[in-house]
């Protein structure tokens, strides 16, 4: 199964912006909103699906991200990206609005499964980075995925579905990932993966702590060696 890896937190706290180190060569950038990147961007480039070029595809569609994920080594990347995922289910939840009864909802939740399944149906050394925003209870605590409510989180719990759970933070120090839970959040990290609970937020040096953690060769370390 490829490694599935899920990055929550609030809007500004670093999630996009931890992607920045990554080689556009190996990496597939799903936006499922198209915006800009809070970073000096020039090598990455829109995909094109006919010559394999590019780095950055945007769609809303779990069938299209699904179909990215299991394609990724064919396509020559190794590291696939998808930001603010939880606009995944927003939208379709947006342009289902009209509909009366609750089958939108489980639709809802099969797509998001349908992806989340995507990343364990993939070779070993597939990596999948899922940055999401994060909510919270009614007392602003318990961090999770945002999901679009109670009716969705009953049927499915994502972060399950995954070993790997960070959430981005901020203070007068940077910008960090936490990676073990404060029992206030879904945060989660293998026993010995990461040195501290609190990580610089670059995706490349996760990506290579990760890849040594499970034997996974990795291109880009073998360059800078």
């Amino acid at each position: 199964m490829g490694v599935g890896v899920v990055v929550i937190g609030r809007s500004g706290t670093g999630k996009s912006t931890s992607i920045r180190n990554l080689d556009p060569e190996k990496t597939l950038l799903i936006q499922v909103i198209k915006k800009a990147l809070p970073f000096r961007s020039v090598a990455w480039k829109p995909w094109d699906k006919s010559t394999k070029t590019g780095s950055i595809a945007v769609t809303d569609k779990s069938s299209n991200i699904v179909a990215a994920i299991i394609r990724a080594k064919d396509n020559g990347k190794s590291i696939i990206v998808i930001d603010d995922f939880q606009y995944l289910m927003a939208n379709e939840f947006m342009s289902r609005s009209a509909e009366r009864g609750y089958d939108k909802f489980t639709d809802i939740a099969r797509h998001a499964w349908d992806v989340m399944s995507a990343v364990l149906s993939v070779d070993d050394d597939v990596r999948v980075y899922i940055l999401t925003h994060s909510d919270t209870d009614e007392y602003g605590q318990n961090a999770k995925m945002k999901t679009i409510g109670k009716m969705l989180d009953e049927k499915i719990v994502l972060e399950g579905m995954v070993t790997i759970v960070l959430k981005s933070t901020r203070s007068d120090d940077g910008y960090f990932f936490s990676t073990q839970n404060d029992g206030t959040d879904t945060v989660k990290s293998p026993i010995g993966m990461f040195e501290s609970e609190l990580i610089v937020n670059d995706i490349a040096e996760i990506d290579a702590t990760i890849c040594e953690y499970y034997g996974i060769e990795n291109k880009k370390q073998e360059q800078a060696e």
